[in-house]
């Protein structure tokens, strides 16, 4: 049976990561679903692959949370082949509005995300969340190897992003000098650097996955508070006034954007939108308050 709910935070997830600097993984924590996708993925094991070498189907089916991933990533896949045409639109002809809509998103999100409960240890960790995503949003492009090793390494370091609020996958393979040269490979069909890639994900995905089971199981408070710090300091990122070039960015007032670009800095249509994507928030956890 269609779970159309998943489904659609599925197609939500999708469409962010279409946006540079957006993560699917905030989306996954706004709406609810990250604590299941964490987990599920940390499924697909060494337990799993005997499953699967013993062709249990069913009981390897049940083991990974089959009917979850499946909606999940269904919906991530439709959205981004349907949306990338609309989103690029955007990103060309609205950016502005556009990125006033994610800014209020994952503002008013993070606030939802932070713990309750506020101690020294939930601070420390807010602001260690909040200054890494900034530095790493800050950095420019530098020149890294295109040997194999590296390949693998950069596909392991951005498919963790995916999972990671706040910080996004293609952003840091624009960082790692790499975002190009997988387009290019994949193009080019280029197999021995696709599959290096490829496993890479899978190696990182697995084993971040891992990672962050643990701390949610363990230490959730202070994870949950690094978190909602990763999705402020990538803020740094979305602002929608910025003058933009293929190794950096910069940040401006609305003011200072008319001034050097001479273009409209439609600051209303950013309040509202603004106030569009923070509604959207608050909207999905009345929702989910209701549903528990």
């Amino acid at each position: 049976m269609i779970n159309l709910k998943l489904f659609l935070k599925g197609a939500a997830m999708g469409c962010a990561d279409l946006i540079p600097g957006v993560s699917g993984g905030t989306i996954a924590l706004i709406t609810g679903i990250y604590e299941e996708l964490i987990d599920s993925i940390r499924s697909i094991d060494a337990k799993a692959l005997k499953l699967l070498s013993s062709f249990k189907l069913k009981e390897l089916w049940h083991h990974v949370n089959g009917p979850f991933l499946l909606h999940v990533f269904a919906g991530i896949l439709l959205s981004i082949f349907s949306l990338s045409s609309l989103i690029t639109y955007f990103l060309n002809d609205h950016p502005i509005p556009l990125w006033s809509f994610f800014f209020g998103l994952i503002l008013v999100s993070a606030f939802y995300v932070m713990p309750r409960h506020k101690d020294i240890r939930v601070l420390f960790f807010t602001i260690l969340g909040i200054l890494s995503a900034y530095l790493i949003t800050s950095l420019t492009p530098s020149a890294t190897s295109d040997q194999l090793w590296f390949i693998f390494i950069s596909g392991a370091i951005a498919i963790c992003a995916m999972i990671l609020p706040g910080i996004s996958g293609s952003f840091i393979l624009i960082l790692l000098a790499k975002y190009e040269f997988i387009l290019h490979a994949v193009k080019a069909f280029d197999v021995k650097v696709i599959l290096t890639f490829g496993v890479g994900c899978v190696v990182g995905l697995l084993s971040f996955s891992k990672l962050i089971h643990w701390l949610l199981q363990n230490h959730k408070s202070i994870t949950m508070a690094a978190l909602a710090g990763f999705m402020l300091g990538s803020l740094n990122k979305i602002w929608p006034w910025k003058l933009e070039s293929d190794i950096s960015f910069t940040n401006l007032t609305p003011s200072e954007f008319t001034e050097s670009t001479g273009e409209p800095n439609q600051l209303l249509a950013a309040i509202i939108f603004f106030i569009i994507g923070g509604g959207v928030v608050f909207l999905l956890e009345r929702i989910g308050r209701t549903a528990e």
